[in-house]
């Protein structure tokens, strides 16, 4: 059945879907990497589509937007009424740590935030979703296996992006978290509660000691590694 947010058809989507923060990049991941693949959503330019990696594995792809609650919708949704079993995020953060570099790959283990949106569980601000550990062990050794350099840890998922306080990612810094970004915790926090699995991936596109920052281009097709890392990983868990 479609929903208010996504206009698929019963079956449009695979039971594992990537999901990243910009339908541009959405698209890329589309041309790039599947074949035989189609449109399955438009709606308010939230690109989907369905389609075959080069094994012939069907997958889909999602755009969940920016931000926590449009995660949260997007997320909810894709598990609730379209039998996705995997959610896949690939996206950009900032690097809080001086041994990150720039493209760097990021794992997160776990997600906090200075969100509200987990009021709803009535659970006290500690409450520091984790990602599935079937998807993070896979991704580890996917990683592994295809000698790429990662991190893995904490993560600060926001809702600021433009903060007054200059220095505020400083008191994260020095608790060792890695970086920031603005979406994992509500997709983390989503597949716990309806017993579903989710993996948050990040390329670091900017860093907050040394100012360097990715070109607009590099956010949307600069990330290839970690792409096909995560289409490596949904293969193992798409249906057959």
């Amino acid at each position: 059945m479609s929903t208010i947010h996504i206009n698929a058809k019963p079956g449009d989507f695979s039971n594992v879907v990537i999901i990243s923060g910009d339908p541009l990049r959405t698209k890329w991941i589309a041309e790039n990497y599947l074949h035989d693949f189609k449109l399955v959503n438009t709606v308010r330019g939230a690109l989907a589509y369905t389609g075959y990696t080069k094994n012939n594995i069907r997958i889909s792809l999602m755009t969940s937007c920016i931000g926590i609650p449009s995660m949260g919708l997007y997320s909810y949704e894709l598990f609730n009424f379209f039998n996705v079993d995997y959610l896949i995020r690939v996206g950009t953060c900032g690097a809080y740590q001086a041994n990150i570099k720039l493209f760097d790959i990021i794992l997160v283990e776990e997600s906090i935030t200075n969100s509200n949106w987990a009021n709803q569980y009535k659970l006290r601000k500690s409450y520091r979703p984790r990602a599935s550990k079937d998807l993070f062990d896979e991704a580890v050794n996917i990683l592994n296996e295809r000698k790429i350099k990662y991190h893995s840890g904490k993560i600060l998922c926001s809702d600021v992006f433009y903060n007054l306080d200059k220095d505020n990612w400083k008191k994260y810094a020095k608790k060792g978290v890695l970086g920031v970004e603005m979406e994992s915790y509500s997709l983390y926090s989503n597949a716990i509660n309806l017993n579903k699995h989710a993996l948050c991936m990040l390329t670091v596109s900017d860093h907050l000691l040394n100012k360097k920052i990715a070109t607009i281009e590099e956010r949307v097709s600069g990330l290839s590694k970690m792409v096909e890392s995560a289409i490596q990983i949904a293969e193992k868990f798409a249906n057959k």
